[in-house]
């Protein structure tokens, strides 16, 4: 499709997903707004994005004030927050402001300008789950107090106020619920079990797993969640949508598939478990394939690659 004539704003530019979101809309002819403070984003990230006349960035602090935007922005994508483990304990306050005051000034931003506002929610909401693999359905199991309730609890916030958008003011809302993903453009010290591994396995130290490591994840490559997310935000239906990859292993597996494809030398140590992490997580995809057809397209090992020559090349 091409969207050519559209602008679209996306908080959080200079994040690992929402660059790629953005690469791919200007590739279809849209303008692109971005927006970042750089607290967890980075600047190599949208390096390329400028060289691209359609995109436009401003440096903001999105829960303190949006820059004045005269342009007529017909899609607005939510994707500002810190996402990765060791955010929670670094800047838990900033994580909470974002998806509350920040969401609630973009949701703003958005009915002003009528806009269409994406929610780029996550699978925490499901918490550790008691129901595998998880469905929109599924409303979760949350530790509210724990340590990383102020990422869980704020995007629970963050769907809330969309939804309270779309019923009291009828603003076109889409939320998504995004799974682990992985690829380039992620941070070095993510502090995600995927750039965790890889690092470790391209220096020949050994793979940190915690717990026995039969704790689960499913991983997606970025660019199957791009089109996950691009299907929902142009689908016709307001409520929540898993986007991911189904495929499940667990995080041993993960590591000597990873030792495995990078020929590394490494071995695999273990350490406790942290606190809440989640035991299982698989997405339920049925509702978004009903919908749209969508299917994950990037082998596992094509993916690894992929991403462990980005952080070779850091």
């Amino acid at each position: 499709m091409s969207l050519e004539g559209k602008t679209i704003l996306v908080a959080g530019a200079a994040g690992f997903v929402p660059s790629h979101l953005s690469e791919y809309y200007l590739s279809l002819g849209a303008k692109v707004i971005g927006l970042d403070n750089f607290i967890t984003g980075s600047p190599g990230n949208i390096e390329k994005l400028k060289e691209n006349n359609n995109f436009k960035f401003f440096e903001c602090n999105i829960y303190e004030s949006i820059p004045e935007l005269t342009e007529k922005i017909d899609y607005v994508f939510s994707l500002a927050s810190p996402a990765s483990p060791i955010d929670f304990s670094e800047i838990p306050l900033e994580i909470m402001r974002v998806n509350s005051e920040g969401t609630l000034k973009l949701l703003n931003l958005s009915l002003e300008k009528g806009a269409r506002f994406l929610e780029a929610s996550t699978s925490e909401v499901y918490g550790d789950p008691k129901e595998h693999p998880q469905k929109e359905s599924y409303l979760g199991h949350v530790n509210p107090i724990g340590p990383r309730s102020c990422y869980d609890e704020s995007k629970r916030f963050a769907e809330a106020l969309t939804m309270s958008f779309h019923r009291k003011f009828a603003l076109d809302t889409r939320i998504v619920r995004i799974f682990n993903t992985y690829g380039p453009g992620m941070r070095p010290n993510d502090g995600r079990v995927i750039p965790n591994f890889i690092n470790q396995a391209l220096k020949g130290e050994d793979l940190t797993v915690y717990g026995d490591g039969s704790q689960t994840r499913s991983f997606c490559y970025v660019s199957d969640l791009v089109q996950a997310i691009h299907l929902v935000m142009f689908g016709d239906d307001p409520t929540p949508f898993n986007c991911g990859n189904p495929g499940e292993v667990t995080i041993l597996e993960c590591a000597q598939q990873i030792i495995k494809v990078l020929n590394s030398s490494s071995k695999i140590s273990f350490r406790d478990l942290p606190e809440d992490d989640p035991k299982k997580r698989r997405p339920d995809l049925t509702k978004l394939k009903n919908m749209s057809g969508y299917a994950p397209k990037v082998p596992f090992a094509e993916g690894i690659i992929k991403t462990a020559e980005f952080f070779k090349n850091l």
